[in-house]
């Protein structure tokens, strides 16, 4: 946690272009700083209008002051290190401690202050993704306000005009921080209470890194190649599960701040799509769904009704956006006999090792030499042996003994007796297969195209 007096004593204050005091750098909300991966409770507010908080998956909502009449709040742009997951730590850039930088929770109708401190090597910005609010807030470095030089802070003021899911990122070097981490997700509920209630309200934001195996440093250069695919600066097995009490109406909140769409997949519920960048959707607009695709910078709010006990699927479908680095450059050994040739490859490389002759699986059990501060490209374990994933991959894990606002993990859910996938020791059915192709018929090849790479 960083003290307030070790900032007082080294920043100084800009107020929009305008600078500011000494005496009135004294008057800053406290600094709120969070360090640890695991997922904090929802933050209850204990001042200004009420409102049910949301759970930001493996992150936190960001502690805010009443001063006279404004909610006010102090965001503090600085390096971090965000554990990945267990057994990799990334350098990155963020906000409090953290990448992506805590959820701001505001009501609609609120007047908000957000104090911005710049504690990086250049100047920053903050775009508010999604908000109608004056022009100079709107955080676009040169257009709209000045650079946050390093050392200073900047104050953004503006009311929260109407609810729903926002997100927030620089506009300034936009490359560069976003690569590194630079984001975080806003959430500015109804002023009605009773508007479109839900029993839990999950925050997601989509974001992904390019680490080469063995080193910690995002390469910020890449345009389409990453390897490491993310919720909240989180990649399986480090991914919290959701946690769910059977009946309760869920909300998960997803943005996608990465360079590439992402068709988000739900097992054994049906979902609709209730907000989107603009605002909730009308009711007769929707219709339901088990996966929806976010395209690039766009906010996407699903809701489902947890009522399928069990521990369900929730991920990317794009699959290799659910494996971790060092997969996507491993050619296709599939159908190759490798035997001899492994032989004579061993002799000249000691410790060489076939992989995949039927298939990658094998991936997911064999413990392999890593570079260090690498994952597993395919890894996580279940009750009935590997899962084989990685990347953006957790699970909804629905029961029925949850207490209201109970989100600590249960653990494996035990199956009923006679639910589960079983191996068939009877007979099996002779299969019918259609005629032999002619040797005369034409053939066609089919190849892959080239050319193109990315995500």
């Amino acid at each position: 946690m960083t003290s307030r007096r070790h900032f007082l004593s080294s920043a100084s204050a800009l107020l929009g272009a305008g600078g500011v005091s000494r005496v009135a750098l004294a008057t800053l909300p406290e600094l709120h700083s969070q360090a640890a991966p695991e997922t904090a409770p929802p933050l209850e507010p204990t001042s200004g209008r009420s409102y049910r908080p949301v759970l930001t998956l493996n992150g936190w909502s960001l502690p805010f002051r009443m001063r006279g009449g404004w909610k006010e709040f102090h965001l503090v742009a600085e390096p971090v290190e965000r554990e990945i997951a267990p057994g990799m730590v990334a350098k990155l850039w963020g906000y409090n401690g953290q990448s992506p930088g805590p959820t701001i929770e505001v009501v609609e109708g609120d007047r908000v202050r957000i104090f911005v401190t710049n504690r990086l090597p250049e100047h920053t910005t903050i775009h508010w993704h999604g908000q109608r609010l004056p022009n100079g807030m709107d955080g676009v470095g040169g257009l709209t306000q000045p650079h946050i030089k390093p050392g200073k802070t900047f104050v953004y003021q503006f009311v929260a005009r109407r609810p729903g899911t926002f997100m927030y990122h620089p506009h300034a070097d936009e490359m560069v921080q976003m690569a590194m981490g630079m984001m975080g997700s806003w959430v500015t509920h109804a002023r009605d209470p009773g508007f479109m209630p839900v029993d839990r309200d999950f925050v997601v934001l989509l974001n992904a890194y390019d680490v080469v195996p063995g080193s910690a440093t995002p390469r910020v250069n890449t345009m389409l190649n990453f390897n490491l695919w993310t919720w909240n600066s989180r990649a399986f097995p480090g991914i919290d599960p959701l946690v769910c009490r059977r009946g309760d109406r869920v909300r998960v909140r997803i943005g996608n701040l990465t360079m590439t769409n992402h068709p988000i997949h739900l097992h054994g519920h049906e979902f609709e799509v209730t907000g989107t960048d603009g605002g909730w959707t009308r009711p007769a607009s929707r219709w339901p769904e088990v996966t929806t695709d976010i395209a690039v910078g766009q906010m996407r709010t699903i809701e489902f009704i947890a009522n399928e006990p069990g521990d369900w699927a929730f991920h990317c479908h794009k699959s290799h956006h659910t494996m971790n680095a060092m997969g996507h450059d491993v050619p296709t050994m599939i159908g190759v006999e490798q035997g001899d040739l492994s032989e004579r490859i061993s002799d000249l490389i000691p410790g060489y090792m076939q992989m995949g002759s039927a298939g990658m699986a094998e991936m997911g059990s064999m413990e392999m030499p890593l570079p260090a501060n690498t994952l597993p490209m395919m890894t996580g374990a279940g009750q009935f042996g590997p899962i084989e994933m990685g990347g953006m991959f957790t699970t909804v894990k629905v029961r029925s003994e949850l207490a209201r606002g109970d989100y600590r993990d249960p653990g494996p859910y035990r199956q009923p007796q006679g639910r589960t996938a079983y191996e068939w020791a009877g007979e099996l059915p002779e299969a019918i297969r259609p005629p032999a192709i002619s040797s005369d018929a034409p053939r066609l090849r089919v190849r892959k195209p080239t050319g193109h790479e990315g995500h």
